[in-house]
């Protein structure tokens, strides 16, 4: 009986027992988003202080059981800021993780429509978020943003006019006669950077026998957009990474992406400007004596020389052409906000910029609208817009072989010349020269005006989402439309217009172009995530573009009176150029991620173009990466000092179309007696010519340490162009000059190094430094025609030379009837040195940019020389036996002394801030203001150098040739002094 009640008692106590460990064991179910309003799939979720965890579906819920409560979660996902909450109920759980800025700096792109963080990308993707863009000082257009930033890239600004004008050439030369530039993508959208002449050649007569497009000084398109919308850029530098764009990518792509808004209260922005330009470097006046002037120009100069001397009527007519500080002013204007459902970004701007030379200047107007709205968990549309009005006024520089223009003015006028006009605003004629440049500067109107609509939209479709894989669906498209006016005017008052001085009696020279870019695509991506954390990425899509440039050139001679109307004129010539081309493709990519240890990708893009010889046939472009995070295998994990050592190779193919007028034979029309022809241009078409084809191999690693206060990039790449496009002479019987064929190959090897650091790092302080430094060295590899000097002005003076076995950027002189090389325009090196130190709420940053090296042809002292008005033709520097002066010994020297070592040393960007905290705010306005951030800026505004003009950075021949540093009496550079005021509320 005993027993029985033992027992009873026994199922009684675990009766009442059972339900206590049963019912403290608590389910918790609940949802993660972000920020945004998205959900965030594969986010952790633990149990904070224990190992048991859980993580989040592709619609981010979850579920966690957990022994007792109240507990604390932690919810942690890459790209965003750990959470920490406390859970005292069973009640669903609802958690907002809002974006690590540092996170986001790691997601670099790896297809047309994914991206990859940066501890798992295989190649050196080079990013630069809005506050590197803008956050020292705004740059004049977007490209000139890029100097000194990242490794890899030479930055070059062919002319200091407003407006723009700069070349981006990345890792080296990537064709000898085709496209240098990298392709440009704004928010999906293929958008345009053409550099359209104005048609001065009429004028300058500089391109005689040759393009009469390359020394007109354009503005590049790139220019058109507004650095203040951008969020981020990624730099695809080279084949390995930017294979999956196929035909259009060996020089690079460049990828912008803009501002978009956040859920949430909206968010104004408001900054003002408000500085001024001058010149960097004024070459100065020749120290002229009565006894110089009478033996270099006679005794009636001297005269005049002495009784201008006496008077204090000499003038430096350099300062007075270039001497002008112009008055710039920026204002921008943003919103950003919205909902859940519908976030939008809005801003407008407005930048107005005076050159250094009177009636020269840079305005535009740019308003932005980004929107996003999804209507449903799998359903997401997003739009981007931007209208831009600019307008430039360049005046009339750079070389020409008529005397006319600003600059080849300049080196024939003396201090006691008169060029002022009189009281009736006529100029005197200049008395040795075929211009006056007070006429020119103050009469000759050179405008480009664009008005540009880019638009792009974007559709996600999720098509199925299940625990361990997903499908998804994006639909993009977008467009680059613009309409460029060019206006040249020469009236014809001018000296070198009248018909008394063989002029042309006034020129109006009027240009308009209608540019429509449309590109179409489809991708469909595909996740799948085992149980032992392996994820499968596979994409695949159809790519479309359009492309549509029509431009007419109506040049007017013999003027009528006053009009410049180009009807109103004895003589009306007309050139049209029209450049149409569809390109379509597909790519399918596959990315393989084993727990972050090994991350393989492999993939191909085919294109095929009208613009090939053989319009339905497709090029395929391979690519293939590895990396390996030593860091992630468990034998490393336990060295904490280390935060990643990763090994990362690449390899990848990419194209380059071959240039207008290779496929096909051109011909001029002409009329004899009433009579219509057509004639011959020279060049003879060969459909057979297929795209340039680069194949670039990269290695390299990326170290982190010290909690990420140090951090180390390292990259060597091997970049090859087989089936080298040139124009080769062709034999006169043919009935042509030349023709373009695939006749060589090229290589480009370097080196690129950055280094972040945190020097330190305290409470109240911190020390942020970059540092970047790269090579490359080229080399043509081939070279199946006969070498070939290109690019300048004869070998006497020095010029590029294309021969196998040797630099493709070298440059060669005569001596005594043979070829030397005497310098190559490629830097030694060139490196970025960026110092942010931020004490409190007042910021100093500052950029240094080196470039060692490189050389250029300076013919610009050559002409002062020949006029004898050189700042140094009487030192005696140049000659080795130290007998003869400068302007003497110059003119008749070999080659090497024009050929000129254009290194420099700059501070690019310094910029020192001031944020009043909101605290402080509380009184104003109702306590509005977030923030206002007072500041001073400037760009150039140290510069050393030893080249013997203006600047080392300059091009005569603009930014789409890689035979730079050809230097002609060019505008100016100059350095900028801006004061800022930033409000946020």
């Amino acid at each position: 009986m005993k027993q029985k009640n033992s027992y009873r008692r026994s199922i009684l106590l675990l009766l009442l027992v059972l339900p206590c460990f049963v019912f403290a064991q608590s389910t918790l179910i609940g949802k993660v988003n972000s920020d945004k309003g998205e959900t965030v799939p594969f986010a952790n979720v633990i149990q904070k202080g224990t190992t048991n965890g859980t993580t989040t579906g592709i619609d981010g819920n979850f579920t966690i059981e957990v022994p007792s409560l109240p507990t604390t979660l932690e919810f942690s996902s890459l790209g965003y800021l750990t959470v920490e909450l406390r859970v005292t109920n069973a009640t669903p759980i609802t958690v907002t993780m809002g974006e690590s800025a540092q996170a986001l700096e790691e997601v670099v792109v790896t297809g047309l429509a994914t991206s990859v963080k940066r501890t798992n990308s295989a190649n050196a993707v080079a990013s630069i978020s809005a506050e590197q863009l803008t956050g020292t000082t705004p740059p004049p257009t977007l490209d000139g943003a890029l100097y000194g930033k990242f490794a890899g890239a030479v930055v070059n600004s062919n002319s200091g006019a407003p407006g723009g004008g700069i070349s981006v050439k990345l890792r080296g030369a990537t064709s000898l006669q085709g496209n240098i530039q990298p392709l440009y993508i704004i928010d999906g959208v293929y958008v345009d950077n053409s550099s359209i002449a104005a048609g001065l050649n009429t004028v300058s007569g500089a391109a005689s026998g040759g393009s009469a497009s390359n020394q007109d000084n354009p503005t590049n398109r790139i220019a058109d957009l507004n650095p203040e919308d951008i969020a981020n850029i990624e730099i695809l530098k080279g084949a390995s990474a930017a294979a999956i764009y196929g035909s259009r990518a060996a020089a690079g792509v460049i990828i912008i992406t803009t501002k978009r808004g956040k859920a949430g209260e909206t968010q104004f922005k408001f900054s003002q400007s408000v500085g001024w330009v001058e010149a960097i470097n004024l070459l100065g006046v020749r120290d002229y004596t009565a006894a110089r002037v009478e033996e270099s120009f006679g005794a009636a100069d001297a005269a005049l020389f002495v009784a201008a001397s006496n008077a204090g009527t000499l003038v430096d007519y350099e300062k007075e052409i270039f001497g002008e500080h112009g008055i710039v002013s920026n204002s921008n204007f943003s919103m950003a906000g919205g909902s859940d459902k519908t976030k939008f970004f809005a801003g407008i701007s407005h930048n107005n910029e005076a050159g250094i030379v009177l009636n020269t200047g840079y305005e535009k107007t740019s308003f932005r609208l980004n929107l996003d709205h999804k209507p449903q968990d799998w359903l997401k549309f997003t739009l981007s817009t931007n209208y831009i009005y600019s307008s430039s006024d360049r005046g009339f520089f750079n070389n020409d072989n008529t005397g006319t223009t600003i600059g080849i003015a300049l080196t024939a006028t003396r201090p006691w010349d008169n060029l002022f006009p009189d009281a009736n605003g006529i100029y005197p004629d200049h008395p040795n020269n075929s211009s006056n440049p007070l006429q020119t500067r103050d009469l000759v109107r050179n405008n480009e005006t664009v008005n540009r609509f880019i638009m792009g939209g974007t559709v996600n479709l999720d098509i199925y989402k299940a625990d361990n894989s997903n499908l998804e669906l994006i639909l993009r498209g977008g467009m680059d439309m613009y309409a460029q006016k060019t206006r040249a005017i020469f009236p014809k008052e001018l000296q070198f217009q009248k018909l008394t001085n063989g002029g042309l009696n006034g020129v109006s020279s009027q240009g308009d172009t209608q540019n429509k870019n449309y590109n179409l695509s489809g991708f469909l991506v595909h996740n799948y995530f085992t149980d032992n954390d392996i994820n499968f990425r596979t994409q695949a899509g159809l790519t479309n573009e359009f492309f549509d440039r029509n431009t007419v050139l109506v040049t007017a001679t013999g003027l009528v009176a006053s009009e410049t109307n180009v009807d109103q004129a004895a003589n009306t010539g007309v050139n049209q150029t029209r450049v149409q081309q569809e390109d379509s493709g597909f790519f399918v990519q596959e990315e393989v991620n084993f727990q972050d240890m090994l991350i393989a990708t492999i993939g191909v893009r085919g294109d095929k173009s009208s613009n090939n010889g053989d319009a339905n046939k497709l090029s395929y472009y391979p690519k293939g990466s590895l990396a390996v995070n030593i860091n992630e295998f468990g034998f490393w994990k336990e060295d904490g000092a280390w935060d990643q050592f990763k090994l990362r190779a690449a390899y990848g193919e990419a194209g380059n179309f071959p240039p207008p007028g290779a496929l096909f034979t051109s011909y001029n029309a002409f009329s004899t007696g009433g009579i219509l022809g057509i004639s011959l241009i020279g060049v003879r078409g060969d459909k057979s010519i297929v795209s340039e084809r680069q194949k670039e191999l990269e290695f390299g690693t990326d170290l982190s340490f010290l909690d990420g206060r140090a951090g180390l990039t390292a990259t060597y790449y091997i970049k090859t162009i087989d089936d080298l496009i040139l124009q080769s002479a062709l034999e006169p019987s043919t009935g042509y000059t030349s023709e373009f064929v695939n006749a060589g190959a090229l290589e480009n090897k370097g080196i690129e190094l950055s280094l972040d650091l945190v020097p330190v790092r305290t409470e109240n302080f911190e020390w942020n430094l970059g540092i970047n430094w790269f090579k490359n060295t080229s080399e043509i590899t081939r070279l199946d025609v006969e070498p070939f000097n290109i690019g300048a002005f004869g070998a006497g003076l020095g010029t590029f030379r294309i021969e196998e076995g040797s630099s493709a950027t070298q440059i060669v002189g005569s001596f005594a009837g043979e070829l030397r090389v005497v310098g190559d325009a490629e830097p030694d090196f060139q490196m970025g040195i960026n110092n942010n130190l931020r004490y409190k709420n007042l910021d100093l940053t500052f950029l240094w940019q080196w470039k060692k090296g490189g050389d250029n042809v300076n013919l610009t002292t050559l002409l002062t020389d020949l006029n004898r008005t050189s700042h140094d033709y009487d030192d005696i520097t140049v000659d080795p036996d130290g007998l003869v002066v400068n302007g003497q010994y110059r003119p008749g020297a070999a080659a090497d002394v024009h050929t000129q070592d254009a290194s420099y040393l700059r501070l690019r960007e310094l910029g020192l801030y001031y944020t009043i905290p909101k605290a402080m705010l509380s009184g104003v306005i109702g306590g509005t203001f977030d923030s206002i951030r007072l500041g001073f800026s400037g760009s150039n505004i140290i510069n050393i150098f030893d080249y013997n003009s203006y600047d080392p950075e300059v091009s005569n021949f603009g930014g789409g040739t890689i035979f730079s540093g050809v230097e002609v009496t060019p505008f100016p550079s100059s350095k900028r002094y801006l004061f800022h005021v930033a409000a946020n509320f």
